[in-house]
């Protein structure tokens, strides 16, 4: 059993020998795997990078948001007509500024007519009462009349007032004002017809009439609206609903006047309901609009700025991808770098707020880590 053992050794001992003398190189020892997400940087390269630390800063994120511009209903009136009739004139055209009472139209109507004789038969009843109420007193003082006809003439004359009251109000109610009830009492003329008249100074942003054109009282006619403020009305997506309330302050970008035109504003409402097709809640807010550059209906943008919250943050320059995740590099001296997978929000105001695998106090490369991340690559390669 030894002699085999030992011939055997032999052999092995003799294939060796005569491996060597045919000059066959010996197996080399095996390369050290090199670090891929450990890099040393050239000295001349070093000008290309800053190291410096996160920090800790108060971020205030910008909702985005699609809207519109609407004109601001507490600004905006609907004016018809009081009476059913026939509009006679027209004073004013779309687009025309108008203040408070300027006539927009002139409008006929039988029912103006009416209305109008009923008031001044009872202003000539109660003028008739009213002297014989007075006539019943001085011969009651007389002792002529019996006191029950005195209060006859009295209850008549209550009654008169009272009618005229109610006709005084019916013409009110069909748009003639006082100035045109004094005129009727003293002239005694019936009007043919009255003006439509503005209720609030502002823009006619809608005519719905023409000369000729039968009218009745739940016809709209004009809309008056005065745009020197506007409704911007945005719909925000249901999951970041939640972080938008009343007071907030937005930036409104309207395409259609350039980007570097933009418009300040608050929130002013916020919608209770969602949309249950776009899944969206609807937000409102106020915009000054003294140039009248913002036109009811055009298309906009709502950048609604969240309320600043301190977080810990690197610059977007101090972050590379790579397969779907973000690294930074960290510094180990001696121009040694680490390359680290950590986890980021997205980005606001050129930062991005870590979530884990940095701290506070460690020193990382904050500008230059794209060129960093080349050579880490190419010392890869080699």
């Amino acid at each position: 059993m030894k002699t085999d053992i030992l011939a055997a050794g032999i052999a092995v001992l003799i294939t060796l020998l005569i491996a060597g003398c045919k000059g066959e190189p010996p197996v080399p020892p095996k390369k050290e795997i090199q670090d891929v997400n450990s890099i040393t940087l050239r000295p001349e390269l070093t000008e290309r990078i800053i190291i410096g630390e996160p920090m800790m800063t108060s971020l205030a994120d910008k909702l985005q948001a699609p809207s519109r511009v609407e004109v601001d209903e507490e600004r905006l009136v609907r004016i018809g007509s009081f009476v059913t009739g026939r509009i006679t004139d027209l004073y004013v055209k779309l687009g025309d500024t108008v203040k408070a009472g300027d006539p927009l139209a002139r409008i006929t109507s039988t029912d103006l007519t009416q209305a109008q004789l009923a008031y001044l038969r009872a202003y000539s009843r109660t003028i008739l009462t009213e002297k014989s109420a007075d006539r019943a007193h001085q011969l009651r003082a007389a002792d002529v009349l019996p006191m029950a006809e005195v209060e006859r003439r009295v209850s008549e004359l209550e009654v008169a007032r009272a009618e005229l009251e109610a006709a005084k109000d019916q013409l009110r109610l069909l748009g003639v004002g006082g100035e045109v009830l004094k005129e009727l009492t003293k002239q005694g003329h019936i009007l043919p017809s009255i003006a439509i008249k503005a209720t609030r100074s502002g823009i006619i942003i809608d005519r719905s009439v023409i000369v000729g054109q039968v009218v009745q009282p739940s016809d709209k006619l004009f809309e008056l609206a005065d745009l020197s403020s506007v409704w911007v009305a945005g719909d925000v997506p249901e999951q970041i609903a939640r972080d938008v309330r009343v007071g907030q302050h937005v930036e409104i970008h309207v395409p259609a006047l350039g980007e570097e035109i933009s418009f300040d504003g608050l929130i002013i409402f916020v919608a209770d309901t969602l949309n249950p097709l776009t899944r969206t809640v609807m937000v409102r807010t106020m915009v000054e609009n003294s140039s009248r550059k913002l036109k009811p209906d055009m298309l906009a943008t709502m950048h609604i700025v969240d309320n600043p919250t301190k977080s810990l943050v690197v610059p977007i320059s101090a972050v590379v991808r790579d397969a779907n995740r973000d690294y930074v590099f960290l510094s180990q001296g001696n121009n040694q770098f680490l390359r680290i997978p950590v986890e980021l929000a997205p980005e606001v105001a050129d930062m991005r707020p870590v979530l884990k695998g940095v701290a506070l106090g460690q020193k990382i490369v904050v500008d230059g880590a794209f060129h960093l991340d080349n050579e880490r690559k190419l010392a890869e390669l080699e």
